[in-house]
């Protein structure tokens, strides 16, 4: 339907469409290929914030504006940047407005374009991969599971050009943006194209409170909240701590190197007046 609806948009704008299916194989080699083929102004990419950033990894030396067409299981980019829920709105921001320069952060040599985190969140994710049952009750049954089933708190050593934060955690946000695809507002301070990150760390809470978080009702002035923003920092754990990007469930990690990679996509967002020829 989306690839339908845009060569269709296309051909009423008069604008030259080539369309490529990601395979799962040499995908970034194939979208090099094609960029050099035919150098397009755009590229509108239909899917979620995985597939955004791998054409944003493909296109990291090209001066290109990515157009995004949220379908993907985590748009966390689109709802972050307040995308519209129909195509017909979503075509026209993709091929006509104007664009954003979002920076991406480096987390031990793997991008992130949105949020990733380690702790509940990430042991959640990988339930959720692990289980049967799909969309929004799986993720609430997985949130239940994993609450049910919680560890103990992990320890976090945090040190970066700030004073060393050390302390029990439950889970840390690596955010460069303020809320992730289910709606749930984790950084206030969120901006994506500011040169900085934010380091949310959620420190040994109750379930209480742990729930309402998950659900969406951030008490962001909790005693047991702490928000760093930096554009660099070295985390440590005392034991290895599931850790996800994007939405993607990553393994276990006890050190996390992170530094912000500033303006590293152009991507057209959905902004009132910003449209350009």
């Amino acid at each position: 339907e989306f690839v339908d609806a845009t060569a269709v948009f296309a051909k009423k704008e008069n604008l030259n469409l080539v369309i490529y299916n990601t395979s799962g194989i040499s995908d970034i080699e194939n979208i090099k290929v094609l960029y050099k083929t035919y150098t397009p102004k755009r590229i509108i990419v239909v899917g979620g914030d995985g597939t955004i950033k791998m054409v944003a990894e493909a296109m990291e030396e090209q001066d290109v504006i990515i157009g995004i067409l949220p379908a993907g299981s985590a748009n966390g980019l689109a709802v972050d940047l307040n995308f519209p829920t129909t195509i017909e709105e979503n075509l026209e921001i993709a091929f006509h407005h104007d664009y954003m320069e979002i920076d991406m952060i480096s987390i031990n040599g793997k991008k992130s374009i949105h949020l990733s985190d380690l702790g509940i969140n990430a042991e959640m994710i990988k339930n959720y991969e692990n289980g049967s049952i799909r969309g929004k009750w799986g993720y609430a049954l997985q949130t239940l599971s994993t609450l049910i089933d919680l560890e103990a708190p992990f320890i976090a050593t945090i040190t970066g050009d700030f004073p060393t934060v050390e302390c029990e955690a439950r889970m840390i946000v690596i955010a460069n943006s303020k809320k992730y695809g289910t709606g749930v507002s984790i950084n206030p301070n969120g901006v994506m194209d500011d040169g900085k990150f934010e380091l949310v760390i959620l420190k040994n809470m109750d379930l209480v409170v742990l729930g309402k978080i998950i659900t969406g009702n951030m008490p962001i002035d909790v005693n047991d909240v702490e928000i760093i923003s930096t554009d660099k920092a070295f985390v440590t754990t005392n034991i290895p701590v599931s850790f996800q990007i994007d939405g993607e469930y990553c393994g276990k990690e006890t050190k996390l190197n992170i530094e912000i990679l500033p303006k590293q996509m152009k991507v057209a967002i959905p902004l009132a007046n910003s449209k350009v020829t």
